[in-house]
């Protein structure tokens, strides 16, 4: 019985890790938008530029 309370808070303790850099993650995106510049990240959709085709 205690080896499975054990595992239980290692996975706890791993979850939480994984969440809060998943938040910090987030909140770099929420600033990089909010100051206009891109994404840091290679992969995406690209954005379209103008073509002069209206």
């Amino acid at each position: 019985m205690k080896e499975k309370t054990e595992t239980k808070k290692e996975r706890e303790k791993r979850l939480a890790a994984e969440l809060r850099a998943n938040l910090a993650r987030r909140k770099a995106q929420a600033r990089s938008r909010r100051n206009g510049n891109a994404d840091e990240r290679a992969d995406g959709i690209p954005s379209a530029g103008k073509t002069g085709q209206n």
